[in-house]
């Protein structure tokens, strides 16, 4: 389906409004609705899907007309809140349009994390009553008219109604370039922060490429996997995840490698962290603004002075590197200081097209990670 032309059937039964949190499988939607809208008034990338949904509540109670929330289908789980509790035409009856990408489609291969939320999206859906039309490849216009007819009489009875995306099924438009200037790769900086790691040292790393180049830069170093726990879904959670083993293994350095758009979906959680002023914490966000694993489409982290958050919800320390030389000085203050300590750290948006994935599956990773925990040093 060109993307343009389904806009356009967009605009044609009133909705102009986006909001949502990209998808690899929907970089055409995301591209577009950038290239075409920018960021601000018809358009505005949400800190989580939960938050999309109420963002576009707000746009059809000001202006009574539907909005468009974009998603993976993992995401589906952090909206169903407000889809049950706000939405929903036994509370407040908004209706919108959901556009899901189908990761872990049945009989598609795809990763480990999207297998079960791949098997039980539609039923998600059905659960939610939320009618829905599957955009495959080859759906034709025509099909996409019929779908369209369906989701104007479900939105104009205030309801909503959901198009589930097949990898493959949106024809890319011309790709929005995204950048900044920092020096570092998100690559290099995991290198260098593990390089000033000790054996004993716990790592809890964050969902998308961050796992993976942890997981590709011990494999370069010749070393084992077992002290990375590789949260390869449940996005935002990572430093919970941290905080748990913190608490219950005071004896070791537990370090969390964040990404800004996931402390983004969750802040909440970094006030939570320093409650306990677990003093064996060390929490790094890698922020280089963007939504970089999955197309690069900016977050408002860039307008955010993290270090002042930060030091705002109680981290006992604070640090910022935009460099390799600051990285390294903040790394080198590491030893011997009592956290919860919190390091932004500045990155740009490469990365590597061969970039590979773990070859352990998330089971083995987790037993590995728990035997290692148990080790006496």
């Amino acid at each position: 389906m060109d993307i343009k032309l389904l806009f356009e059937k967009f605009s044609d039964i009133g909705i102009n409004f986006y909001t949502g949190v990209p998808d690899s499988q929907l970089k055409a939607l995301c591209d577009y609705v950038t290239k075409e809208y920018g960021i601000g008034n018809n358009h505005i990338i949400a800190a989580n899907e939960g938050a999309g949904v109420g963002l576009a509540a707000g746009h059809y109670l000001a202006t009574g007309s539907p909005a468009v929330v974009y998603m993976q289908n993992s995401g589906i789980g952090n909206a169903i809140n407000p889809i049950c509790s706000l939405i929903n035409e036994k509370v407040y009856q908004i209706p919108m349009l959901f556009v899901i990408g189908w990761r872990g489609q049945p009989g598609v291969k795809d990763e480990p994390q999207h297998i079960f939320q791949g098997e039980i999206t539609l039923k998600l859906l059905d659960c939610l009553n939320i009618p829905y039309f599957i955009l495959k490849k080859d759906t034709t216009e025509d099909e996409m008219d019929s779908a369209l007819k369906e989701a104007n009489t479900a939105l104009s009875q205030k309801k909503p109604f959901a198009l589930v995306v097949q990898k493959g099924a949106l024809e890319m438009c011309d790709k929005v370039d995204y950048g900044n200037d920092y020096p570092l790769s998100r690559e290099e900086i995991v290198k260098t922060i593990i390089d000033g790691m000790g054996e004993s040292d716990i790592v809890v790393s964050t969902t998308g490429k961050l796992s993976r180049e942890l997981f590709e830069a011990r494999e370069e170093r010749g070393e084992c996997h077992k002290r990375d726990f590789l949260t390869v879904g449940s996005m935002g959670h990572s430093s919970m995840i941290a905080m748990g083993i913190a608490m219950e293994k005071p004896d070791r350095r537990v370090y969390c490698l964040d990404g800004d758009g996931a402390s983004l979906m969750h802040m909440g959680s970094m006030a939570v962290l320093t409650s306990q002023q677990s003093k064996n914490l060390i929490h790094f966000v890698i922020n280089n603004s963007a939504h970089e694993t999955v197309g690069g489409m900016p977050t408002v982290s860039g307008n955010i002075d993290f270090p002042a958050l930060a030091k705002s919800v109680g981290y006992a320390h604070v640090f910022t590197a935009t460099n390799a030389v600051e990285l390294k000085a903040v790394i080198s203050k590491l030893d011997g200081m009592s956290g919860p300590i919190f390091v932004e750290v500045k990155a740009n948006l490469k990365s590597r097209a061969d970039l590979g994935r773990p070859t352990t599956t998330p089971a083995q990773n987790k037993d590995d990670f728990m035997s290692f925990i148990k080790e006496i040093f």
